[in-house]
């Protein structure tokens, strides 16, 4: 079931380049739906609790213990879902970002696709290296081939971060290796490695370098820079695959192995991780409200939501981990609808700037909604699936010490701000004229950045007055008057994102039946710790006298 998986996307990266351009765009949609079918009857298939299940093994090479290992446990299911649902969300709302080339872009898209599904089946070390390092070749290819401009300088520092991390990573795979050959046979698999007696001294280097490249791709500050180059220059569609996917890779490799195989090192690491953890959370926050570009703004929400995941996965509770797992799930919902919806006002506005757009409520009140929702989700609103997520982290923060989780709340607060601020700037106030002026009058030398995409008409000919250049305020009317709302088409791309957003929100039972188990057997079983037992008062009696 789980080769089916990977190879149907797979399958469809290596045909679309030979199909006429035309049908390109309609026949990857048809692969990326069978794939979501399939990943669908897998979760079907999957017995909740019960461990690592669909599992396949075939020696590959055996002189040096590596296997072909496919397997899902609860992390690893949440993953997949996550990842089939996304991808054909994708492909219908970013309906034209890929005319320029429609066989290359969704050729790397379906190929982004299977190679992120392997990654997260992967249960032998050295296939998850591989698959982890053939991710960086579609994503390249998509943030270097569509885009703005700037994109190639983009996906060049892109690409030179994720290597360095590659590069450290694979030490620690070599190191595994002799590790386990020294205990009498070599094996990359998974559950070999979990029991291995490796040495304090040796856990800790080899901890390190599978944490560096994890924290590269997560990303964590301080190693985070190219995040926010890569989603201002990417289209919105290769954006959400990116933070909304590959970069889960991140904070799943940090659950599956580094508390995985090295639980001793990651409780030895755990106040320099939760430091950084805690600085993402802030400076990410701080960093978001200044920006003037959409995306930009979102590249860098991410940072700071990067950090929450990273302090419940290091704060060693179940609450703590079983709160990451869901936040995994829930940030990629929310900010996948967050970049859709920022791309849908992208493609009638022109420009991906803030101080750009403006007046869009009365003229766009769908969209408008659409972009609300999407932010609420993205502040921790009540009612919406990210609040569920961001609670359990915050109760396992406060439960570490009451400093941690102090320190992680300001970044609720501040998030409130970038994007009650974004909502204000873009949909409310007097509309701008899109003309390339700037409110003030001044020709905007900058040029437009933005993907006019499938927009019927635009506010590029809106006349101006005065002697100034000063737009009046029946040009700026007409302006916002022309740029139409959602279409049915893009409303039904987000939907099945927004009706999450609220379902989980209220019940998110489903998802947390799924990631306790997984979280209470990685921390008793294999880190060993076990949650506090709650404190009873000292003579307290059962009717509380």
């Amino acid at each position: 079931m789980l080769s089916v998986l990977i190879l149907v996307p797979l399958l469809g990266a290596l045909v679309i380049p030979f199909l006429p351009a035309t049908s390109a765009r309609s026949v990857a949609l048809g692969f990326s739906a069978g794939t979501l079918g399939l990943g669908i009857a897998a979760a079907t298939m999957y017995d909740t609790g019960k461990g690592m299940q669909l599992e396949e093994k075939v020696s590959w090479i055996e002189s040096f213990g590596v296997h072909y290992a496919l397997g899902v446990d609860g992390l690893g299911i949440l993953m997949v879902l996550l990842t089939v649902v996304i991808t054909p969300i994708v492909m219908v709302a970013g309906w034209h970002e890929g005319d320029e080339a429609p066989r290359s872009y969704y050729a790397w898209m379906l190929a982004l696709e299977a190679l992120s599904l392997a990654v997260f089946c992967a249960t032998d070390v050295f296939l998850f290296y591989v698959v982890f390092e053939a991710t960086l070749i579609p994503a390249y290819f998509l943030v270097g081939g569509f885009g703005k401009e700037g994109r190639g300088a983009a996906a060049v520092k892109f690409l030179m971060f994720q290597l360095a991390g590659g590069l450290v990573l694979l030490a620690s795979v070599i190191g595994l290796y002799v590790v386990s050959a020294q205990e009498g046979k070599p094996s990359y698999l998974l559950e070999d490695l979990e029991q291995l007696d490796i040495s304090t001294e040796a856990g800790r280097w080899l901890f390190l370098g599978f944490f560096i490249a994890f924290a590269i791709k997560a990303p964590l500050f301080p190693v985070h820079t190219w995040l926010a180059d890569t989603t201002e220059r990417a289209t919105p569609g290769v954006s959400v695959m990116l933070v909304c996917v590959l970069d889960k890779i991140g904070t799943f490799g940090m659950l599956r192995f580094c508390l995985g195989i090295f639980p001793e090192a990651s409780q030895w690491a755990t106040p320099v991780v939760v430091t950084l953890a805690l600085i993402s959370i802030i400076y990410g926050a701080l960093v978001a409200i200044a920006q003037d570009d959409v995306l930009r703004l979102i590249g860098l929400t991410s940072l700071s939501h990067f950090g929450f995941i990273t302090l419940g996965i290091f704060v060693f509770s179940t609450q703590g981990a079983s709160g990451s797992i869901l936040y995994m799930v829930n940030h990629g919902i929310g900010t996948a609808a967050l970049f859709l919806v920022a791309g849908y006002v992208i493609r009638r506005r022109g420009t991906t700037l803030i101080s750009r757009m403006g007046g869009l409520e009365k003229a766009t009140p769908v969209l408008a909604g659409l972009m609300l929702v999407a932010g609420l989700a993205t502040l921790g609103l009540p009612g919406l699936s990210p609040f569920v997520s961001e609670f359990l982290v915050l109760l396992a923060a406060f439960d570490y010490a009451w400093w941690v989780g102090a320190f992680a709340v300001t970044g609720i607060v501040l998030a409130a701000i970038y994007v009650l601020w974004m909502y204000q700037r873009i949909f409310t106030g007097p509309g701008l004229p899109g003309t390339g002026l700037l409110a003030g009058g001044h020709p905007d030398h900058h040029g437009d950045h933005g993907d006019h995409g499938d927009s019927e008409t635009d506010a590029h000919d809106v006349p101006v007055s005065g002697a100034g250049g000063t737009a009046t305020a029946t040009a700026a009317k007409a302006a916002v008057e022309v740029v139409p709302d959602a279409t049915p088409r893009e409303i039904l791309a987000v939907a099945p994102l927004m009706i999450a957003l609220v379902v989980f929100g209220f019940f998110p039972q489903p998802l947390l039946d799924i990631s306790n188990p997984y979280a209470e057997n990685l921390l008793q079983n294999q880190v060993g710790v076990q949650d506090d037992a709650p404190e009873v008062p000292a003579g307290e009696t059962e009717s509380g006298e």
